[in-house]
Protein backbone atom coordinates (compact mmCIF):
# COMPACT_ATOMS: atom_id res chain seq x y z
CA UNK A 1 0.00 0.00 0.00
CA UNK A 2 1.62 2.78 -1.34
CA UNK A 3 0.96 6.27 1.15
CA UNK A 4 0.59 9.57 -1.25
CA UNK A 5 1.27 12.65 0.27
CA UNK A 6 -0.65 15.97 -0.68
CA UNK A 7 1.41 19.44 -1.16
CA UNK A 8 -0.53 22.24 0.29
CA UNK A 9 -1.22 25.00 -1.84
CA UNK A 10 1.65 27.72 -2.15
CA UNK A 11 0.00 30.64 -0.76
CA UNK A 12 -1.08 33.57 -3.23
CA UNK A 13 1.23 36.64 -3.20
CA UNK A 14 -0.35 39.90 -2.72
CA UNK A 15 1.08 42.33 -5.93
CA UNK A 16 0.76 45.79 -4.49
CA UNK A 17 2.55 48.81 -6.32
CA UNK A 18 5.01 49.87 -5.41
CA UNK A 19 5.20 52.51 -7.88
CA UNK A 20 5.60 56.25 -6.07
CA UNK A 21 2.88 58.43 -6.62
CA UNK A 22 3.55 61.04 -8.71
CA UNK A 23 2.06 65.24 -7.63
CA UNK A 24 -0.68 66.00 -10.48
CA UNK A 25 0.19 68.37 -13.44
CA UNK A 26 -2.64 70.49 -12.32
CA UNK A 27 -0.87 70.57 -8.68
CA UNK A 28 3.03 71.25 -10.14
CA UNK A 29 1.04 74.11 -12.27
CA UNK A 30 -0.76 76.11 -9.55
CA UNK A 31 2.50 75.80 -7.41
CA UNK A 32 4.37 77.25 -10.23
CA UNK A 33 1.90 80.23 -10.88
CA UNK A 34 1.84 80.94 -7.16
CA UNK A 35 5.57 80.78 -6.66
CA UNK A 36 6.36 83.21 -9.76
CA UNK A 37 3.42 85.79 -8.89
CA UNK A 38 4.73 86.00 -5.61
CA UNK A 39 8.40 86.49 -6.79
CA UNK A 40 6.89 89.27 -9.22
CA UNK A 41 4.82 90.72 -5.95
CA UNK A 42 8.06 90.87 -3.77
CA UNK A 43 9.80 92.60 -6.63
CA UNK A 44 7.57 94.40 -8.77
CA UNK A 45 6.49 96.69 -5.45
CA UNK A 46 10.32 98.20 -5.44
CA UNK A 47 9.92 99.11 -9.63
CA UNK A 48 9.07 102.89 -10.30
CA UNK A 49 5.00 102.26 -11.66
CA UNK A 50 6.10 104.38 -14.64
CA UNK A 51 8.10 101.33 -15.89
CA UNK A 52 6.24 98.37 -14.47
CA UNK A 53 3.80 97.25 -11.90
CA UNK A 54 3.14 93.71 -9.78
CA UNK A 55 -0.03 91.58 -9.34
CA UNK A 56 -2.21 93.11 -7.11
CA UNK A 57 -1.79 96.60 -8.76
CA UNK A 58 -2.95 94.92 -11.80
CA UNK A 59 -5.95 93.39 -10.38
CA UNK A 60 -7.35 96.48 -9.14
CA UNK A 61 -6.82 98.34 -12.58
CA UNK A 62 -8.56 94.95 -13.90
CA UNK A 63 -11.45 95.33 -11.38
CA UNK A 64 -11.99 99.23 -12.57
CA UNK A 65 -11.70 98.30 -16.28
CA UNK A 66 -14.33 95.55 -15.40
CA UNK A 67 -17.01 97.50 -12.78
CA UNK A 68 -16.77 100.54 -15.95
CA UNK A 69 -17.45 97.87 -18.62
CA UNK A 70 -14.39 99.21 -21.11
CA UNK A 71 -12.62 95.39 -20.61
CA UNK A 72 -15.99 94.01 -22.08
CA UNK A 73 -16.60 95.80 -24.83
CA UNK A 74 -12.61 95.92 -25.50
CA UNK A 75 -12.35 92.34 -25.34
CA UNK A 76 -16.19 91.61 -27.58
CA UNK A 77 -14.67 94.34 -30.24
CA UNK A 78 -11.15 92.42 -29.97
CA UNK A 79 -12.71 88.48 -30.30
CA UNK A 80 -14.88 89.37 -33.39
CA UNK A 81 -12.40 89.83 -35.70
CA UNK A 82 -10.27 86.58 -33.89
CA UNK A 83 -12.97 84.22 -34.45
CA UNK A 84 -13.80 85.02 -38.22
CA UNK A 85 -9.59 84.73 -38.92
CA UNK A 86 -9.01 82.24 -36.50
CA UNK A 87 -12.17 80.04 -37.81
CA UNK A 88 -11.97 80.81 -41.96
CA UNK A 89 -8.33 79.70 -41.18
CA UNK A 90 -9.41 75.70 -39.91
CA UNK A 91 -11.79 75.37 -42.22
CA UNK A 92 -9.55 76.39 -45.32
CA UNK A 93 -6.38 75.51 -43.96
CA UNK A 94 -7.15 71.75 -43.03
CA UNK A 95 -7.99 70.69 -46.34
CA UNK A 96 -5.74 72.56 -48.20
CA UNK A 97 -2.91 70.38 -46.02
CA UNK A 98 -5.18 67.14 -46.53
CA UNK A 99 -4.82 67.62 -50.17
CA UNK A 100 -1.46 68.85 -50.96
CA UNK A 101 -0.07 66.09 -48.62
CA UNK A 102 -2.96 63.47 -50.81
CA UNK A 103 -1.76 64.43 -54.34
CA UNK A 104 1.27 64.82 -56.12
CA UNK A 105 0.06 67.31 -58.67
CA UNK A 106 -1.26 69.41 -56.06
CA UNK A 107 2.04 68.98 -53.65
CA UNK A 108 4.33 70.36 -56.61
CA UNK A 109 1.93 72.81 -57.10
CA UNK A 110 0.88 74.73 -54.43
CA UNK A 111 3.45 73.43 -51.41
CA UNK A 112 6.14 76.07 -52.54
CA UNK A 113 3.16 78.84 -52.00
CA UNK A 114 2.40 77.55 -47.88
CA UNK A 115 6.02 77.07 -47.61
CA UNK A 116 7.00 80.65 -48.72
CA UNK A 117 3.91 82.50 -46.71
CA UNK A 118 4.84 80.22 -43.76
CA UNK A 119 8.35 81.92 -43.69
CA UNK A 120 7.24 85.43 -44.84
CA UNK A 121 7.07 88.02 -41.77
CA UNK A 122 3.53 88.57 -42.47
CA UNK A 123 3.44 92.01 -40.53
CA UNK A 124 4.88 94.00 -43.16
CA UNK A 125 2.04 93.42 -45.42
CA UNK A 126 -0.32 94.88 -43.03
CA UNK A 127 0.00 98.65 -44.38
CA UNK A 128 -0.51 96.93 -48.12
CA UNK A 129 -3.27 94.98 -47.02
CA UNK A 130 -5.11 98.17 -44.92
CA UNK A 131 -4.59 100.00 -48.98
CA UNK A 132 -6.71 97.15 -49.82
CA UNK A 133 -9.11 96.69 -47.15
CA UNK A 134 -9.05 99.88 -45.37
CA UNK A 135 -9.09 100.20 -41.03
CA UNK A 136 -12.60 98.21 -40.56
CA UNK A 137 -13.59 94.95 -39.47
CA UNK A 138 -12.54 93.04 -42.85
CA UNK A 139 -8.72 93.88 -43.02
CA UNK A 140 -8.53 92.49 -39.49
CA UNK A 141 -9.67 89.39 -40.25
CA UNK A 142 -7.44 89.36 -43.19
CA UNK A 143 -4.37 89.64 -40.75
CA UNK A 144 -5.73 86.84 -38.56
CA UNK A 145 -6.37 84.79 -41.15
CA UNK A 146 -3.13 84.89 -42.86
CA UNK A 147 -1.34 84.76 -40.03
CA UNK A 148 -2.93 81.62 -38.70
CA UNK A 149 -3.71 79.18 -41.88
CA UNK A 150 -0.29 78.37 -42.60
CA UNK A 151 0.80 76.44 -39.48
CA UNK A 152 -2.71 74.57 -39.80
CA UNK A 153 -2.06 73.88 -43.63
CA UNK A 154 1.60 72.76 -42.88
CA UNK A 155 1.06 70.50 -39.98
CA UNK A 156 -1.94 68.57 -41.93
CA UNK A 157 0.39 68.22 -44.62
CA UNK A 158 3.12 66.32 -42.60
CA UNK A 159 0.29 64.61 -41.30
CA UNK A 160 -0.37 63.37 -44.40
CA UNK A 161 2.99 62.21 -45.34
CA UNK A 162 3.07 60.60 -42.42
CA UNK A 163 0.89 58.10 -42.99
CA UNK A 164 2.10 54.53 -43.24
CA UNK A 165 1.71 53.46 -46.89
CA UNK A 166 0.43 50.21 -45.71
CA UNK A 167 -2.86 51.51 -44.35
CA UNK A 168 -3.68 53.41 -48.10
CA UNK A 169 -2.88 50.53 -50.15
CA UNK A 170 -5.21 48.49 -47.84
CA UNK A 171 -8.11 50.92 -48.90
CA UNK A 172 -6.79 51.01 -52.51
CA UNK A 173 -7.12 46.94 -52.15
CA UNK A 174 -10.50 47.65 -51.15
CA UNK A 175 -11.52 49.96 -54.48
CA UNK A 176 -11.65 52.64 -51.88
CA UNK A 177 -12.15 55.61 -53.76
CA UNK A 178 -9.65 58.62 -53.27
CA UNK A 179 -12.22 60.56 -50.90
CA UNK A 180 -13.08 57.62 -49.05
CA UNK A 181 -9.22 56.91 -48.35
CA UNK A 182 -9.03 60.64 -47.53
CA UNK A 183 -11.92 60.68 -45.19
CA UNK A 184 -11.61 57.38 -43.85
CA UNK A 185 -7.76 56.67 -43.25
CA UNK A 186 -6.33 59.77 -44.12
CA UNK A 187 -7.88 62.10 -41.92
CA UNK A 188 -8.04 59.76 -38.50
CA UNK A 189 -4.35 58.82 -38.57
CA UNK A 190 -3.17 62.95 -39.09
CA UNK A 191 -5.90 64.35 -36.46
CA UNK A 192 -2.83 64.86 -33.90
CA UNK A 193 -0.96 66.57 -36.51
CA UNK A 194 -3.97 68.61 -37.42
CA UNK A 195 -4.78 69.16 -33.67
CA UNK A 196 -0.86 70.28 -33.57
CA UNK A 197 -1.37 72.97 -36.12
CA UNK A 198 -4.81 74.50 -34.83
CA UNK A 199 -2.37 75.19 -31.03
CA UNK A 200 0.49 76.54 -32.99
CA UNK A 201 -2.30 78.58 -35.18
CA UNK A 202 -3.41 79.87 -31.76
CA UNK A 203 -0.81 81.87 -30.72
CA UNK A 204 0.01 83.63 -33.83
CA UNK A 205 -3.79 84.22 -34.57
CA UNK A 206 -3.80 85.75 -31.00
CA UNK A 207 -1.01 87.94 -31.51
CA UNK A 208 -2.33 88.96 -35.00
CA UNK A 209 -5.03 90.63 -33.51
CA UNK A 210 -3.21 92.60 -31.59
CA UNK A 211 -1.05 94.06 -34.41
CA UNK A 212 -4.11 94.63 -36.38
CA UNK A 213 -5.28 96.56 -33.70
CA UNK A 214 -2.53 98.46 -33.21
CA UNK A 215 -2.15 99.17 -36.91
CA UNK A 216 -5.55 99.45 -37.72
CA UNK A 217 -8.18 101.55 -36.32
CA UNK A 218 -7.50 101.32 -32.52
CA UNK A 219 -9.62 99.39 -30.43
CA UNK A 220 -10.30 96.51 -28.57
CA UNK A 221 -7.40 95.07 -26.32
CA UNK A 222 -4.89 96.65 -28.40
CA UNK A 223 -6.46 99.84 -28.15
CA UNK A 224 -6.44 99.60 -24.26
CA UNK A 225 -2.49 98.74 -24.45
CA UNK A 226 -1.77 101.80 -26.14
CA UNK A 227 -3.97 103.98 -24.50
CA UNK A 228 -2.68 103.16 -21.25
CA UNK A 229 0.82 103.35 -22.97
CA UNK A 230 0.60 106.63 -23.56
CA UNK A 231 -0.85 107.89 -20.11
CA UNK A 232 2.05 105.60 -18.51
CA UNK A 233 -0.39 103.73 -16.48
CA UNK A 234 1.12 100.81 -16.72
CA UNK A 235 -1.25 98.64 -14.11
CA UNK A 236 -3.97 99.30 -16.47
CA UNK A 237 -1.77 98.64 -19.59
CA UNK A 238 -0.68 94.79 -18.11
CA UNK A 239 -4.88 94.27 -17.67
CA UNK A 240 -5.42 93.25 -21.78
CA UNK A 241 -2.09 91.56 -21.59
CA UNK A 242 -3.12 88.86 -18.69
CA UNK A 243 -6.00 88.73 -20.77
CA UNK A 244 -4.72 87.79 -23.87
CA UNK A 245 -2.62 85.10 -22.01
CA UNK A 246 -5.58 84.03 -20.49
CA UNK A 247 -7.28 84.02 -23.77
CA UNK A 248 -4.57 81.86 -25.63
CA UNK A 249 -4.42 79.57 -22.63
CA UNK A 250 -7.81 78.93 -22.71
CA UNK A 251 -7.85 78.03 -26.33
CA UNK A 252 -5.11 75.92 -26.11
CA UNK A 253 -6.26 73.94 -23.03
CA UNK A 254 -9.89 73.49 -25.12
CA UNK A 255 -8.32 72.46 -28.57
CA UNK A 256 -6.28 69.64 -26.19
CA UNK A 257 -9.55 68.96 -24.94
CA UNK A 258 -11.39 68.44 -27.97
CA UNK A 259 -8.15 66.43 -29.04
CA UNK A 260 -9.04 63.90 -26.57
CA UNK A 261 -12.49 63.69 -27.37
CA UNK A 262 -11.74 63.24 -31.16
CA UNK A 263 -8.78 61.10 -31.28
CA UNK A 264 -8.52 59.64 -27.95
CA UNK A 265 -6.14 56.94 -28.88
CA UNK A 266 -3.39 59.03 -28.64
CA UNK A 267 -3.14 60.31 -25.34
CA UNK A 268 -3.13 56.20 -24.84
CA UNK A 269 -0.37 55.98 -27.03
CA UNK A 270 1.72 57.96 -25.81
CA UNK A 271 0.95 57.88 -21.71
CA UNK A 272 -0.15 60.77 -20.95
CA UNK A 273 -3.78 60.84 -19.99
CA UNK A 274 -3.44 61.63 -17.08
Amino acid sequence: MSITTETAPAPLSVVTDKRPRRMPRSLITILSLLFAFGLWEWFGRDVNPVFGSYPTAIIEAGVVLVRNGKLWAALLDSLKPFLAGYGLAVVLGVPLGLVIGRFRVLEAALGVYVTAGYAMPLVALVPLLILWLGLGFTVKVAIIFLMSIFPITINAWLGVRAVPKTLIEVGQSFVASNATILRRIILPATLPYIMAGLRLAVGRAVVAMIVAEFFTSIGGLGGIIINSANNFDTATMFVPVVVIVLLAVGLTALIGFIEKRVAPWQAEMSGRNE
